[in-house]
């Protein structure tokens, strides 16, 4: 018996890593973009019925785990408030760093309001460079003002 969703995601990747699944596979077989694809294995977002029968054949889940795909999950995955992996924390540091600045250039081209996480999409790619390879992360978030009542 399935006691919570980490029990999925830790499922999903021993499969990935014993199967050598990639998740623009997994994206392609569903139909999604690879990056809600792999925050939806990760436990970060809900999958249909048709989503999650399909990740349960990729990965080789029970139907009690395909199950657990369709509940809506507890969001927020890192472990501690201050990420210690080094990857992680490189995104807290430029959020640490260029936080402020960020709210600032959006409230003064949208106004006082927020860049949604909800009606948002996400690109991954990597960017050929002679000096190094780089990576390129465009974030787009639908603006919501705050209302006044």
């Amino acid at each position: 018996m399935i006691s919570d969703r980490n029990e999925v995601t830790s499922m999903i990747l021993s499969a990935k890593v014993s199967k050598g699944i990639k998740w623009h596979q997994v994206a392609e077989a569903i139909g999604m973009s690879k990056e809600w694809t792999t925050a939806g294995c990760l436990g970060q977002m809900t999958f249909n019925r048709a989503q999650a029968e399909r990740v349960g054949e990729i990965f080789g889940l029970s139907d009690e785990a395909v199950a657990w795909l369709q509940v809506v999950p507890y969001k927020g995955s890192l472990p501690t408030a201050v990420p210690t992996d080094p990857l992680l924390y490189r995104w807290y540091e430029i959020v640490s760093v260029y936080g402020t600045t960020i709210k600032e250039l959006i409230h003064e081209e949208f106004g006082d309001g927020i860049m949604s996480a909800i009606d948002f999409s996400m690109d991954i790619q990597r960017e050929a460079d002679p000096k190094g390879d780089r990576v390129n992360v465009v974030l787009s978030g639908k603006f919501l003002p705050y209302k006044s009542y």
